[in-house]
């Protein structure tokens, strides 16, 4: 079995435990196969020198084309299970800090506000991770992703708001931090998610729904790596 096929089968099993209650929410030591496969696949092949890191959870994780839709950028996708901030913020050294990047990307708090964690909660945790990252890393670039809507998750979306908002009032105030809305791209004109935009499970994107979160984002990488 290839070492893609292995941890696709591991992403399944986790999924089925978790959904089953047979592991515990928030325990960050679940992802450990995840990040193992993360060091085997360096030690094969060896990611470019001081990347961009894109980190996060499985709206990273399932961006399969990410690093050919920014082919022109030492991008690497460090997206992993159905995490939380409080999981990279376990992992962040051998996901973020380790591979000494140009630039970093973040998606968390998606999991974090299901899991019944407030806004407040959650912002907190954001701003551990700016802290402990600019001691190790003082003037990368930290950009924030907004929280996307989801058909699926329509009752979060006022929480989904003010994280996104205190989000992107923490960036404007912190040295070489900065905040992309990937939210308001994927609304229709009352509002609402765009079902069209999402997977079958209505709540990660489908192709589509990458395609503009592509666009959205293809604008800043250029004034990152400047």
């Amino acid at each position: 079995m290839t070492l893609s096929n292995t941890r696709s089968v591991w992403i399944l099993l986790l999924v089925l435990a978790l959904n089953s209650g047979l592991l515990v929410a928030g325990d960050p030591t679940v992802f450990r196969p995840e990040i193992r496969a993360f060091e085997v696949s360096d030690w094969r092949n060896p990611p470019p020198q001081n990347p961009v890191v894109f980190a996060g959870s499985s709206s990273f994780r399932l961006w399969r084309t990410l690093e050919t839709d920014f082919r022109q950028f030492p991008v690497i996708n460090r997206g992993f299970g159905g995490s939380q901030m409080s999981d990279l913020l376990y992992y962040l050294d051998p996901l973020v800090i380790q591979y000494s990047p140009r630039a970093i990307l973040v998606y968390e708090g998606d999991n974090d506000l299901a899991s019944g964690k407030s806004p407040a909660q959650v912002l907190a945790d954001f701003q551990q991770f700016y802290a402990r990252t600019r001691r190790a890393l003082p003037i990368v670039p930290i950009v924030f992703l907004a929280v996307k809507p989801s058909p699926v998750r329509r009752n979060l979306m006022d929480a989904q708001r003010e994280l996104n908002g205190g989000l992107a009032k923490f960036a404007a105030t912190h040295l070489n931090c900065g905040f992309i809305d990937t939210f308001t791209p994927l609304l229709n004109s009352a509002g609402q998610p765009r079902p069209e935009l999402y997977a079958p499970d209505q709540l990660h994107l489908n192709s589509a729904g990458y395609a503009i979160w592509r666009q959205t984002i293809a604008p800043f990488l250029p004034r990152l790596l400047h």
